[in-house]
Formats: C-alpha cells, sequence, structure tokens
C-alpha cells in the first residue's frame, strides 16, 4: 500500500504547493499561452495522483479488481507492490470514486448551466433580431443588435456567433472593430469556454483545494490576455487597447472604485507597455516542463514493477 499512499502525497503536494510556486513567477503575462498550458498540466497531475491510487487501493481491496488490473503482469510485478487488502484500501478506493463522480457531476452540472444559458441567450438574440425570409437561424456569424451601450461577446456553440452592438459600431473606429472581432475570435478558436468550464466544475466541486480554485481565477485572467495578444498582433496593441476603452469606459473599470471588471485597467496597461517575451528556448524549455508533470504520478506508480522486472 505504499504506492497509493506515496500518489495521495504527492497529490496533495501538489495540489497545495503549486499555487503558491507559480504565484511566485513573473513569466504569466508575459506567456500567457505557456501559462495555460502549465496550469492544465498541473491540474492533470493532481487529477491522475488521484485516479490512480484509487485504482491501486481498489486492486488492495478486491480481489477481482486485482485481477483486472495486473491481468498480464507477472506474479513477481503483483508481488511488488505489497498491496495488502484491507479497511483503509477499501474506505480509499470508495473515498476517491466518489470524488470522481462527484467531479464528473459538477461538470456535468457547469456544461448544463452554461447549455441553457446559452439556449437562453440565443432566443433572445431572435427576439431582438429576428430572422429575416430566407435566412436560416444561426447562419450569420455576426450579428449587429440595436443598443445604447457599447458591446461585443461570443455565442460559442455548433453554430458559433459574434454579436456587437449599434453603439459599438458608433464607437470603434477603423480597425479597432477588427481588433475587437479578432480577441472574441481567439477564445472561440483556442476553445476557451470549455477551460471555463472545467475550472469552474473543479473549484465548485472542491472549494478547499488551493490548485482548483486558483486554476479557475487564473483561466479567466489569462484567457482574456492570451486572446489581447491575439488581436494584439493582428492590428497592433495600441489599437486594441483603444478598442478595449472604447468598449468599457463608459461602466466604469476606470475608476477608484472597483467593479465586475477590474481587470480591464490591467489588461489595457500591459498593452500599452508590453513586457518582453520570453526567449523561444525558455518557451520551449516551460511547456516541455509542463509536459512531463503529469508523467510523475505514472513513473511513481511502475515503479515497482519496473523493479521486479529488473
Amino acid at each position: 500500500m505504499m504506492v497509493p499512499a506515496a500518489l495521495l502525497l504527492l497529490g496533495a503536494l501538489a495540489a497545495v504547493l503549486a499555487p503558491r510556486l507559480l504565484a511566485r513567477t513573473d513569466w504569466h503575462d508575459r506567456e500567457p499561452v505557456v501559462a495555460l498550458w502549465v496550469w492544465q498540466c498541473v491540474v492533470m497531475a493532481v487529477l491522475l495522483c488521484c485516479a490512480l491510487s484509487m485504482t491501486l487501493s481498489a486492486a488492495a481491496a478486491w480481489q477481482a479488481v486485482r485481477g483486472h488490473v495486473f491481468a498480464p503482469a507477472p506474479h513477481a510485478v503483483v508481488e511488488s507492490y505489497a498491496l495488502a487488502g484491507g479497511p483503509w484500501a477499501a474506505a480509499t478506493a470508495v473515498a476517491l470514486a466518489l470524488g470522481g463522480v462527484w467531479s464528473a457531476t459538477m461538470l456535468a452540472r457547469e456544461i448544463t448551466r452554461a447549455r441553457t444559458r446559452r439556449r437562453r441567450e440565443r432566443a433572445e438574440l431572435l427576439v431582438r433580431a429576428p430572422v429575416l425570409p430566407g435566412e436560416e437561424p444561426g447562419s450569420d456569424r455576426l450579428v449587429v443588435l440595436e443598443g445604447e451601450r457599447p458591446d461585443a461577446w461570443w455565442l460559442p456553440g455548433a453554430a458559433p456567433q459574434l454579436v456587437i452592438t449599434t453603439a459599438a459600431l458608433r464607437r470603434l473606429k477603423g480597425r479597432q472593430l477588427d481588433a475587437v472581432l479578432a480577441h472574441e475570435q481567439g477564445h472561440a478558436q483556442a476553445r476557451h469556454d470549455w477551460l471555463l468550464h472545467s475550472s469552474a466544475a473543479l473549484a465548485n466541486g472542491f472549494p478547499q483545494v488551493p490548485v482548483f480554485a486558483a486554476f479557475r481565477d487564473e483561466m479567466h485572467r489569462l484567457v482574456e490576455l492570451a486572446a489581447d495578444d491575439m488581436a494584439s498582433r493582428r492590428f497592433g496593441r495600441l489599437t486594441t487597447a483603444l478598442a478595449l476603452v472604447e468598449l468599457n469606459e463608459d461602466r466604469g473599470v476606470f475608476g477608484p472604485c472597483p467593479t465586475p471588471h477590474a481587470h480591464v485597467p490591467q489588461r489595457v496597461h500591459r498593452l500599452l507597455t508590453p513586457p518582453d517575451r520570453l526567449p523561444p528556448a525558455r518557451r520551449l524549455r516551460l511547456t516541455a516542463a509542463a509536459a512531463l508533470v503529469p508523467v510523475i504520478p505514472v513513473l511513481v506508480t511502475f515503479v515497482p514493477g519496473l523493479r521486479a522486472l529488473g
């Protein structure tokens, strides 16, 4: 039972220490795409620790599970894991299995709520912008709405649509509109909605786990920075910053009082004073190192078996 316990300890350490270690780094805002990848790899490693520990604990508790898990393995490999059954093994396996079911339930709830919200928004969209004769619902990727507040947003789904108000069209000048469209298209192309759903499901399901709460908060911030970079690479940082200002200045986000869009001033400042990007070699090293993080629990799991095989 040493390997399941070691996996649980490794997962707990990663869940507690990873957010603190990542918070001390200063390159997240410089490379948001790499940061998104790093966070996903860390969370995947924590989940793998739990899944592998559950599997080995179940194999220790029940002979039938052990027969399926170690079916093709030699007897020496099975003996190397010292899978002594007992109440602790069964309790650990059941607790981790319930945690997995709870995670899947929270993800399903998050996706269901998102779909319900999208259906409601699309129904409201049809009321405000009815389909003309000869048009098919959802056939246009760009929908213009009458509105006094400048706004633009992306509706994900099977037929994604970009919605923009007439007030935004009046305020955005020239390439600023193109920058806003590129920003929203960046969200759609990278499927940022799935990152937001999965991070929200884990954080809502396990609010006491630090890595999941930090994962959700960082996803909301980093996806916006990544979309800003995608727009600025095509239309320039100044143009993208001005477009952000035009869309948000009437919401009071640039005042002294905090608002739900308090991150917008930081995004504008980042666009106007861009930080230096990391060298390509360091970006590659960070990407490769992050990809190796989920491999660690797999290696821990197979160490006894590999030793038994010599």
